[in-house]
């Protein structure tokens, strides 16, 4: 292709903002096109252009505009608006050079693509932004070894393997340990194939879970799961804390309590205190360390991962020495009872001496003074002590012993099996005696609870994908290989552990019989100190690092706005350090440190990592079985089956921990769900509920095609007719409260709207309008659905409308529209031809119609009637919508105190009295509740008051039909009427000529046309004249007479009504009496305040039967 060279540079990008100003321009030294070029040569690029930046090095990336967030942010979509002008100068692409704006060129578009960086909204960017040295922007460098694994390693590994794996082998046994970890670990596995799926289905910026759930299942259940997730995160972040605090007082340095049991009985709550003293200190100085720079806290992550790694190789370093020269750790049994090593140094009752033999420390514990002749504990005396190796060696043997479970109550003593024991009557313990006790009750759904927590990080490397130089592979390749090695190092553990340590010393937790010693520690070589100290840092990094994720995690939810009263913790210092959310962070961990038991922490953020797992397996199996065209993952080893079945092993591991905890977690996700799902931001990020919905919605509309519903099953599906004012406003929104209060939420609302002219030239009043009308229905809280047509005229439009609203099954069976008051306006003559036209369009499509009255003087939502009346006027039978409408209304709180009562008339043949007898009978067989009276209308003659009435609508139809004709119709018009009244007034001529016609018909020919044209003026005055002589039509009397009398009768009893419901004549079958048929209406309803003619659809929507 041949360029000019401005073609040439504005193409390539400078002009468009693509090359940053910082390279050389024309003319420059190092120009890529120094000097124009003549047409027909190709320019040369020599040299080397250094990659754009988007931002200043060291600063803050710009937030887009919108929802603050910039993970939502794409890289070619938004600077269209930049490329414009110079993708509009070659010729070659001039039929497209008006949809530019929109739709980029391909090669813009690549070039932008090629550009794009994602890093990562995290820690990195705030650590370069506190550092005021400028920095070259790099390019995503790690590994899938540094970027993932290591990660995943570290932040799976920690504190339960250290603490508590010995003591759940030595309740549970190997069996059942190996099928807690059998399980958390399936668990974990599964969830990490999902979430591989996921995050290789495109790119994942920072968030992690929470941008995985949210854009795969909604911002609600994002939402919900996303606080879920931080809450976990939070609740780790105290329990790391706990494991620190208790290493230290426990390990380390036990003398550093602050409080001290008097007796042994308060040691566990003297421990609990120094826990909350304690912990609460190491949180405030680690949210300091957090606060003043997250950089340190980096820097050290390398320094606690070599920590867990240490500590790790010293467990099997350990076991092999232990093959073949077990270390010589005694352990004091009385009986079959453990002893804690706390009095005494010898395991013996008495030793001797060079004068014979002397008492023991021991001795003096369980007897009342030293000699030999004193009072002891019974079970002391009939018990031999003995002394065995808490650690034979993995070659001893002991695993058969720990193969299988031993489970005890709180406060029960820990024993060995298979050792001679004599009982005694006491069952307590005794005050002051020596024995190791089990703290908390143990059963194998607590150890689950409990364990869980330790194969939880494998979030860790989803979470840094923006520094990753492959994300696509490396997470799932880093992801998985980290479960396998994790899951063998604990599966190896539990065999070896079993294998290694007697039964006794693994289930004593705080390791009392060994002297106070760690229990791993003292398996673990060359020193113990090594597990003391690798763990101390281990679990300390762990926290801080928790206390550095969660308020990110937090800022994130903020920043996207689906949590209204979140939008606080999106804020933070200058470089984006999340200050608030840091803050608040602090006081949930706080909650969980005052807590103060590792034990109880443990099953709480269980809950809520499990909560997150499972909402990640639907994720993906809610995306698979959709097959939805932008569910392409790189990732090809996943199925639904696997999603569903790692989301119910979550399930069901939810409630093996704690039943109650379970519900209570799921409580909490399913108001912080609706929450958002009424007050949240509305947020449309192509996640697959709505997919989902979509489905369901296709399915239930195939399901319901087929025939209309049943009697039992129809309810009134409304289209409501709005007229809309010169700004697009609703002329009267009272309409939309009456369809609220008629519908309570149910069924199907359609509000539709007609604007006159072409679509071209007002679909920008169109989408103002549907605004407007979407604006109005949700302040009036009315769910449904808008549909606005641009017709060339009105009575198409709605029409249309009428024909057309709706889908399949979905379509609306009942019209309600407002009264046209300004009907007799001149300045609107045919506002009552759109009305009476839409009134047989309704019957002609079988559909109810509803035609409100007054509308304005219809209450709102706010307003409650105290008192009154909602009076039927029953005339004719069409379908039972009259019984229906009340009902309907009563059922919201505007209309619920109001009575119903049903009016019907009786003529001069009908028994009355039978006649309410059988009605209030099919009320109570219809189970509605209302006053039954039946109006007698006894006939009489026809007043002169109807007789002029008739008179002046006859004459008004004819002036507006005067007023409508040109001057030679006018003319014509009038010949005619003054020929029909000289006819009807001459009563000779009557008789000796031909009946005239009720239409007189005339066959026009150009002379008969011409002759008209020069007829007299004369003539159309006398036609005019004549008008005012009519005889009104009989028939129009006889109508006119229905509508007075029974006006009268209406007025006497329902002028005090709240609401009158009436039947709605047809219209005239004959066109021309359509103004007339608009009087009579006008006098049925004269003097009522709030009133609504019905018309039924032709079929009945109310059954007796069930």
């Amino acid at each position: 292709m041949v360029y000019t060279a401005l073609t040439w540079q504005r193409l390539h990008g400078t002009a468009a903002g693509l090359v940053p100003s910082h390279l050389p321009q024309e003319g420059e030294k190092g120009s890529t096109h120094p000097t124009p070029r003549p047409l027909g040569t190709t320019p040369r690029v020599t040299a080397h252009i250094e990659p754009p930046r988007p931002w200043a090095a060291g600063a803050e990336p710009p937030l887009p505009a919108g929802d603050g967030s910039a993970r939502e942010s794409s890289p070619f979509i938004g600077s269209a608006a930049a490329d414009g002008d110079s993708l509009l100068e070659g010729k070659n692409m001039a039929l497209f050079e008006e949809e530019m704006d929109s739709n980029p060129m391909v090669s813009s578009l690549l070039n932008k693509l090629a550009n794009y960086t994602n890093l990562s909204q995290g820690v990195v960017d705030h650590e370069e932004a506190e550092d005021s040295r400028p920095r070259e922007s790099k390019a995503p460098c790690m590994g899938t070894f540094i970027g993932v694994y290591l990660p995943c390693l570290q932040n799976i590994l920690g504190v339960i393997l250290f603490l508590r794996l010995t003591w759940i082998v030595g309740a549970a046994g190997v069996l059942e340990s190996f099928l807690v970890v059998s399980m958390c670990c399936t668990c974990t596995m599964l969830t990490a194939v999902s979430m591989s799926a996921i995050a290789t289905n495109g790119v994942v910026p920072a968030g992690g879970s929470y941008y995985m759930i949210s854009r795969s299942l909604g911002p609600e259940f994002g939402g919900a799961v996303g606080l879920c997730f931080y809450l976990g995160t939070t609740f780790a972040g105290a329990m790391y804390i706990l494991g620190t605090i208790e290493i230290f007082l426990t390990y380390i340095s036990p003398g550093a309590a602050v409080f001290q049991a008097e007796t042994p009985e308060g040691e566990a709550a003297a421990l609990l205190h120094n826990m909350r003293v304690y912990g609460s200190c190491t949180l405030a100085l680690m949210a300091v360390v957090v606060f003043v720079g997250v950089k340190y806290v980096n820097k050290l992550a390398l320094v606690f991962l070599a920590c867990v790694v240490l500590s790790i190789l010293a467990i099997y370093a350990g076991v092999i020495k232990t093959a073949f020269d077990p270390p010589d750790i005694p352990v004091c049994l009385l009986g079959n009872r453990t002893l804690a090593r706390r009095g005494f140094d010898t395991c013996a009752k008495v030793r001797a001496v060079s004068n014979g033999t002397a008492t023991t420390a021991l001795w003096g514990l369980f007897c009342n003074g030293s000699s030999l002749d004193t009072a002891c504990n019974e079970y002391f005396a009939q018990n031999n002590v003995t002394e065995i190796q808490g650690i034979p060696g993995v070659a001893s043997g002991v695993l058969l012993d720990n193969l299988w479970s031993a489970y005890s109550d709180r406060g029960a003593f820990v024993e060995k099996k298979g050792v001679a024991s004599v009982p005694t009557p006491e069952d307590g313990r005794a005050s002051g005696l020596p024995y190791v006790l089990s703290d908390i009750t143990t059963y194998f759904t607590v150890l689950v609870g409990i364990y869980f927590p330790s194969v939880t990080g494998i979030m860790a490397g989803s979470n840094r994908s923006g520094d990753l130089k492959d994300a696509q592979k490396s997470i799932p390749t880093g992801t998985i290989l980290a479960i396998v090695t994790t899951s063998f190092i604990y599966l190896s553990c539990i065999v070896l552990f079993g294998a290694c340590i007697e039964g006794v010393v693994l289930r004593d937790k705080f390791g009392e019989a060994l002297q106070g010693n760690l229990v791993i520690g003292m398996l673990a070589w060359p020193s113990p100190w090594v597990i003391v100290i690798g763990s101390f840092f281990s679990t300390c990094g762990a926290g801080l690092q928790s206390l550095t994720g969660a308020p990110r995690l937090l800022q994130a939810i903020a920043r996207d706005g689906i949590v209204p009263f979140l939008q606080v913790f999106g804020h933070g210092k200058a470089n984006g350090e999340p200050t608030w959310a840091l803050l608040l962070t602090a006081l949930i961990c706080e909650t969980g440190i005052l807590i103060a038991s590792l034990d109880s922490v443990a099953p709480i953020l269980s809950m809520f990592f499990l909560m997150c797992y499972m909402f990640v397996n639907l994720a993906c199996a809610v995306q698979t079985l959709l097959r939805t065209p932008n569910w392409r993952p790189r990732f090809k080893y996943y199925h639904w089956t696997l999603s569903f079945l790692g989301m119910s092993l979550c399930l069901a591991l939810m409630f093996i921990c704690s039943w109650y905890y379970a519900l209570f977690a799921m409580l909490i996700a399913g108001c912080i769900y609706k929450y958002i799902e009424y007050r949240g931001a509305e947020k449309e990020w192509g996640d697959g509920i709505r997919g989902l919905s979509l489905n369901a919605a296709r399915y239930a509309l195939l399901r319901v095609e087929h025939g209309p519903p049943h009697t039992k099953n129809w309810r009134p599906q409304v289209l409501v007719m709005l007229t809309l004012d010169a700004e697009q406003r609703v002329t009267h929104p009272r309409l939309l409260s009456f369809t609220s209060q008629l519908k309570a939420g149910k069924g199907l609302t359609i509000v539709g709207s007609v604007l006159e002219g072409t679509f071209l030239d007002k679909h920008v009043e169109a989408q103002r309008a549907e605004e407007n009308i979407r604006a109005l229905m949700g302040a009036e809280k009315m769910k449904g659905f808008c549909q606005l047509v641009v017709s060339s005229s009105l009575r198409d439009g709605c029409s249309h409308l009428i024909q057309a609203a709706g889908l399949g099954g979905m379509k609306h069976n009942t019209v309600l529209m407002a009264w046209p008051e300004a009907w007799k306006q001149p300045d609107s003559p045919y506002s009552w031809k759109y009305f009476v036209d839409t009134v047989r369009d309704t019957t002609a499509a079988q559909q109810a119609l509803l035609v409100a009255k007054n509308i304005d003087a219809f209450p709102q939502n706010q307003e409650r009637f105290s008192e009154g009346s909602i009076d039927v006027w029953w005339v004719v039978h069409d379908g039972g919508m009259l019984m229906l409408l009340p009902f309907l209304l009563r059922q919201h709180k505007v209309w619920r105190k109001c009575r119903m009562r049903i009016f019907t008339v009786a003529q001069v043949d009908d028994n009355s009295v039978q006649m309410k007898k059988d009605l209030q009978m099919f009320l109570y067989h219809l189970r509605i509740s209302a006053e039954v009276e039946v109006v007698e209308m006894v006939e009489n003659d026809i007043s002169a008051f109807t007789y002029e009435k008739t008179l002046l609508m006859e004459q008004r139809s004819q002036m507006l039909k005067q007023m409508q004709l040109t001057k030679g119709e006018r003319e014509r018009e009038a010949q005619l009427i003054h020929d029909r009244n000289t006819a009807s007034h001459t009563a000779a001529s009557r008789a000796q000529a031909p009946p005239t016609p009720d239409k007189v018909q005339m066959t026009w020919t150009k002379e008969k046309l011409t002759a008209e044209k020069h007829r007299n003026k004369d003539a159309g005055a006398a036609g005019f004249r004549d008008l005012f002589s009519l005889k009104p039509d009989h028939s129009n009397v006889r109508r006119m007479h229905t509508a007075v009398k029974l006006n009268g009768v209406v007025l006497s009893r329902s002028q005090d009504a709240q609401l009158v419901l009436l039947n709605m004549p047809g219209p005239p079958k004959n066109r021309q009496g359509d103004e007339n048929y608009m009087e009579f209406l006008e006098v049925l309803t004269e003097g009522l305040n709030r009133v609504v003619l019905v018309r039924g659809g032709g079929r009945e929507v109310i059954t007796i039967y069930s």
